[in-house]
């Protein structure tokens, strides 16, 4: 490992949580200008976010806590492997075992909402994580490695012969960043029939810990959107900050203006997603490499 793959997993580990609670602010602020209002301040997470910290501690099964734990853990483990220029493949696996443990931590308790959404959760895990793979399997036939250090030193974008693939993970985007019409599950605001589905039973410092780890979990997501435009360019990175800006925005678009579906409309959907964007491109990959 580089000194460069040291220092970038250094930042992600120390400037993450800061740069996630900023975008959680301009969400609200953004949204609430769609909406027609004056939305909170730009620093009302990290305010929520104290709030919650200073709270006491409740917890209706004590594994809730150890569960949470571990989520928080295996994100930013995920966020650090994947800063630090290592494999896409084992990026991914340690991000599922995050997801499970997160389903695990909603099922120690007895309350409907969050065992009906920990099976929303694993409804949606099985929507995504074909895609999330053949995103990786895209980066592999692309460059010639599942090394993320390799793929920003490619020779050129990786947008330019991955289109679909692009398109097919923004897609999925929308349920990992828990968006409308793909937020059935968990919600940010409290509009669903779940109340707040996964997180109805997680308070104080449990609640604070789940929030900073979504924090750290969107900075690592738009990572990968910032590796379509990594190549051995001078404006490639400037090309991936624009292009992970407009993605965030256009998720805050989607989620203003879209109603919730139904799980098996989530699961359908991204399956047809998958098969035809995905599939289709890793199979033009593999024609035309």
């Amino acid at each position: 490992m580089s000194i460069m793959s040291i220092v970038s997993a250094v930042l992600y580990l120390l400037l993450a949580p800061f740069v996630g609670g900023i975008l959680a602010g301009v969400d609200r602020i953004i949204s609430a200008r769609m909406q027609r209002r004056m939305g909170p301040p730009l620093l009302q997470p990290f305010y929520d976010f104290l709030k919650l910290w200073d709270k006491e501690k409740q917890e209706v099964n004590p594994a809730q806590g150890w569960y949470i734990g571990g989520f928080l853990l295996f994100v930013v483990l995920s966020g650090v492997i994947f800063f630090g220029q290592g494999d896409l493949l084992l990026v991914i696996f340690t991000l599922t075992i995050a997801s499970v443990l997160f389903v695990m931590a909603a099922y120690c308790s007895n309350s409907p909402f969050s065992q009906v959404a920990a099976q929303r959760e694993l409804a949606q895990a099985m929507a995504y994580e074909p895609m999330m793979l053949l995103v990786a399997i895209g980066f592999y036939l692309q460059c010639g490695s599942f090394t993320v250090g390799d793929v920003l030193h490619a020779p050129t974008l990786s947008i330019l012969r991955m289109p679909g693939i692009f398109l097919g993970m923004i897609f999925i985007f929308l349920i990992k960043f828990r968006k409308s019409p793909f937020d059935v599950s968990m919600s940010h605001e409290v509009h669903q029939e779940l109340i707040q589905g996964m997180v109805t039973e997680f308070s104080g410092r449990t609640l604070a810990l789940i929030e900073l780890a979504h924090w750290y979990e969107n900075i690592f997501l738009l990572g990968f959107v910032y590796l379509f435009f990594g190549a051995a360019c001078p404006l490639a990175p400037v090309c991936g900050l624009v292009a992970c800006a407009l993605v965030y925005f256009l998720m805050i678009l989607v989620d203003n203006c879209c109603s919730r579906v139904k799980w098996q409309s989530l699961v359908r959907s991204a399956w047809v997603i998958t098969i035809i964007l995905g599939f289709g491109n890793v199979v033009y990959l593999m024609i035309f490499r």
